[in-house]
């Protein structure tokens, strides 16, 4: 497989220095491009290792940003805060796109398109975690996008202005808030991690229900009707969502599809046992879906 080429560009905005607050696992990101022959016999060809530039370090929480780059979550194993890059498939380019003070996570294209947003930790005595908006261009610090919403852990964008928010609880809070007021609506309590906006606007997240019963839910969030559409995989709460619906998730190195209007169980699809993966995490799905990034530990099973 061929290696990044590495192309770097700092925001002016000072050297990094700022301690994390837990040890970040390392992990590896490799790309595939997927080919469906039919509902059940799907291709993953074109192998790529994308995060060669970084093989002991942390490479995470990946988001498209178009068809063919995508941006994640990067720490090298010599440093105490992460940063976010982007990486060009089709040129075969890493860019830095953040090197700040404090550490930013889980970068996302905004709807706008003109700003991606990521949880970034601050440098008061809290380690407040906000969620901020910067500028695509680069020309900008960026800046709260909701000013006194704390504790944000993850998110998804439901439109321009709406947004879901996995809020850092005992037990998470699943939290609807407005970026034009900073107005935020609880809905419910013992949520994962995993926040996906559905083709049809709505959001699916995940409901832990009980410790041996999760669910991947559907929320409408105008009148916030919920539907059940799977069961999880044992004990994941990582999953992607294909431009059709199909559910994505990942147990050890295997990966398996659901569509919630077809399949009435989980379908195995691939299995990545021959590419160093002991366990898939986060996976992303190119807008037109037809790259599948995904997140993995090393280590053979």
């Amino acid at each position: 497989m061929k290696h990044i080429a590495l192309v770097l560009l700092f925001m002016a905005c000072g050297v990094a220095g700022h301690a994390q607050l837990f040890d970040l696992p390392a992990t590896r990101l490799y790309a595939f491009d997927l080919e469906q022959q039919n509902d059940t016999i799907w291709h993953f060809r074109n192998p790529r290792y994308l995060t060669a530039f970084n093989p002991d370090g942390y490479n995470n929480q990946p988001a498209f940003i178009s068809n063919d780059q995508l941006m994640l979550t990067v720490q090298f194993p010599d440093s105490t805060q992460s940063d976010i890059y982007q990486l060009d498939l089709r040129r075969q380019t890493l860019l830095q796109v953040t090197a700040t003070l404090e550490s930013e996570f889980s970068p996302r294209l905004m709807p706008n398109e003109l700003y991606f947003s990521a949880v970034r930790v601050e440098l008061d005595e809290e380690h407040t975690q906000r969620l901020w908006r910067f500028p695509m261009d680069r020309l900008g610090y960026g800046e709260p996008a909701l000013q006194y919403v704390r504790n944000v852990g993850y998110y998804a964008w439901l439109d321009r202005s709406r947004v879901a928010l996995f809020i850092v609880n005992d037990p998470p809070m699943l939290v609807l808030a407005d970026t034009r007021d900073g107005s935020t609506r609880p809905v419910i309590s013992g949520i994962g991690r995993g926040l996906q906006r559905l083709p049809n606007g709505w959001l699916a997240f995940v409901h832990k229900e009980r410790p041996d019963a999760w669910y991947i839910k559907a929320l409408d969030p105008n009148t916030l009707e919920m539907r059940t559409l799977a069961e999880t995989l044992p004990g994941m709460e990582d999953f992607a969502v294909m431009p059709d619906g199909t559910l994505l998730q990942a147990h050890r190195s295997k990966l398996y599809k659901r569509n919630p209007r077809r399949d009435t169980g989980w379908v195995l699809v691939a299995d990545f046992k021959y590419y160093d993966m002991a366990q898939i995490s986060r996976l992303a799905v190119s807008p037109d879906g037809r790259t599948l990034a995904l997140v993995a530990l090393p280590g053979k099973q």
